[in-house]
């Protein structure tokens, strides 16, 4: 059956910024697809929530609350991980995100903490994870969420979606660097209803201006992302490394204006 291939029975995952959004709905779906899974965020409460979630579809999850701003603590998710589980099969680098500002606003700090945030500790993950991923039956797999905006132009996402671009490059590097044993591969995400984005989806005109700049015509929902993911975390992707798969709606311009001015 082809919908085996999309089983992950008995193997172990981490997910991070795994509290909500995207990186909950992720984690659900790969305990719904077989796997145990560590979650990671900063906030215990949310992870606990996500925990209730795993355990109700029948498998392991472990909760590490931590700041995964640090490189080296997003690095000590992988040993914490195989260590829980006695393996490590799959590797979601969700965390990320920068604030929008205007071009002479984004000091040199600010798009450093973009990169160090969006970038540098999915690498510090990644690489920290590399010895145990080596080990996985039939490989193991690695899936960076980026976004549509490192594709993208737009005002106001200069830090955002450098770092973003950067993350879907690394992508491909890497893929090439660990291939044939371990596949690298991306999301670029679109507008998702998550709490990134509560002013605008309570904003019954500024959702209403999304969703018309959106080919089709609605919002995504982190179970759209979360699907990706386990299509590409899981055998039926076997064959896809180096890839970044849009999940945007078909967007090919930003579909929020953030109304800055010219210079």
């Amino acid at each position: 059956m082809i919908s085996d291939r999309f089983r992950i029975d008995g193997r172990a995952a981490v997910v991070t910024g795994a509290g909500r959004g995207i990186g909950a709905a992720t984690a659900v779906a790969l305990a719904q697809a077989g796997a145990d899974v560590l979650i990671a965020s900063r906030t215990r409460e949310q992870l606990d929530e996500v925990a209730a979630q795993v355990a109700a579809a029948g498998r392991r999850a472990h909760v590490v609350p931590s700041d995964l701003s640090d490189p080296d603590a997003a690095a000590g998710l992988a040993d914490i991980a195989a260590a829980e589980f006695g393996r490590l099969d799959i590797v979601v680098n969700n965390m990320g995100g920068a604030m929008p500002a205007a071009f002479l606003d984004t000091s040199p700090r600010h798009m450093e903490k973009a990169f160090r945030f969006n970038v540098a500790t999915a690498h510090a993950l990644t690489r920290a994870a590399v010895p145990h991923l080596l080990k996985a039956d039939g490989g193991g797999s690695v899936v960076n969420i980026s976004s549509a905006m490192g594709r993208l132009a737009g005002r106001g996402y200069l830090a955002y979606g450098s770092a973003k671009a950067a993350l879907a490059h690394y992508t491909r590097l890497a893929a090439f660097d660990l291939a044939p044993r371990v596949r690298v591969n991306g999301i670029a995400v679109g507008s998702v209803a998550t709490s990134a984005l509560d002013i605008v989806m309570t904003d019954d005109d500024l959702r209403t201006e999304m969703e018309r700049r959106t080919p089709l015509r609605r919002v995504g929902e982190p179970e759209d992302v979360a699907a990706a993911v386990l299509y590409l975390a899981s055998p039926a992707a076997a064959y896809v490394t180096g890839s970044v798969l849009r999940v945007d709606g078909g967007i090919d311009a930003p579909n929020l204006d953030l109304g800055l001015e010219d210079l």
